[in-house]
């Protein structure tokens, strides 16, 4: 008889090594750069509402994994996030199910993982305000992260409500809360837009010379960054095939320009490509998702878990 370990939320959130985490998704950005990486392209279904994503993966020293994700921008409404996330691991030997978890947490965590990576790589050394526009989920992530990898002694929180950046700068003594998205970017060295605004929420003019911008927001066919940023910027993302496809497998806000003309953090990874070239560069990390941040996280949490004899084992 099948026997499978469920981990609930409280779980995923007490086993999931945030500093492991980053590490991680810089080995699989590498792998899957090298084309170690097995994962087609997500695919989902809309309703009215809302749209679930399936996303596949499996890479070297890994079992195979599926995460079901929904976005629901008007949750908030009932009481839940916008994302909800489910994840279930296969042994890569037998294809036997091994675990099931929550996913809520990791595509949070990974997601903000995958921005505080590109800020370790992309932005200046001596980079000390850190601006987040947007206080949902991510923004406390983003929160979280990006602060692990850079020492800022100063973080603005913005949003659309004022409330909301009062309650995400409460997490951190260095961070507060900013009336206007103008007022938080502007001087800031590292800016991470992390909102599901299908508009921009910055102006270019507000960006400073050599700042690092990070995008997260998904809400095709629009973009929560503005096309004349994209045009100065050089962008990085995650998979190059999955930023520049047509949604829901890539962003609509790259689809025309050259895949080309930007680069994987694999790459910068590997030394195949450049990091920043100059102080006074604009970058930009797109962030599309990829099935492979939640195969990490998800393996991270499993064998952590299997280690310390937490969750139910369930028969199947």
């Amino acid at each position: 008889m099948l026997q499978i370990r469920v981990l609930n939320d409280d779980d995923v959130k007490r086993l999931l090594d945030l500093d492991a985490l980053i590490e991680g998704l810089a080995d699989g950005f590498r792998a899957l750069t090298l084309g170690e990486v097995s994962a087609p392209p997500r695919n989902g279904v809309d309703v009215p509402g809302g749209f679930l994503l399936s996303m596949v993966a499996h890479a070297p020293r890994h079992p195979m994994g599926v995460k079901l994700v929904s976005v629901f921008h008007d949750n908030a409404r009932v009481g839940l996030p916008g994302h909800l996330a489910l994840i279930s691991l296969f042994d890569e030997r037998t294809g036997a199910p091994t675990a099931v978890m929550n996913g809520t947490y990791i595509t949070a965590m990974r997601t903000a993982g995958g921005a505080a990576l590109s800020t370790r790589l992309l932005a200046r050394p001596d980079s000390r305000t850190l601006a987040i526009v947007g206080a949902g989920v991510q923004g406390e992530s983003h929160l979280r992260m990006v602060t692990r990898v850079r020492g800022f002694t100063a973080i603005r929180i913005a949003s659309a409500s004022l409330d909301d950046a009062r309650r995400v700068a409460a997490l951190d003594p260095r961070a507060r809360a900013m009336a206007s998205a103008e007022g938080a970017v502007k001087g800031a060295d590292v800016v991470c837009l992390c909102t599901n605004s299908a508009t921009p929420v910055v102006q270019r003019e507000w960006l400073s010379p050599g700042t690092h911008l990070t995008s997260v927001g998904y809400r095709p066919p629009g973009s929560e960054v503005a096309r004349d940023i994209l045009a100065d910027a050089r962008i990085f993302v995650e998979s190059r095939q999955a930023a520049y496809a047509a949604p829901p497998a890539g962003c609509a806000e790259l689809a025309g320009l050259d895949p080309e003309a930007g680069a994987e953090l694999g790459e910068v990874l590997l030394g195949h490509r450049p990091a920043r070239q100059t102080a006074l560069e604009l970058t930009l990390y797109k962030s599309m998702g990829h099935a492979m941040e939640d195969l990490v996280a998800a393996h991270l949490v499993h064998e952590r878990a299997k280690h310390d004899g937490a969750g139910t084992m369930v028969a199947l």
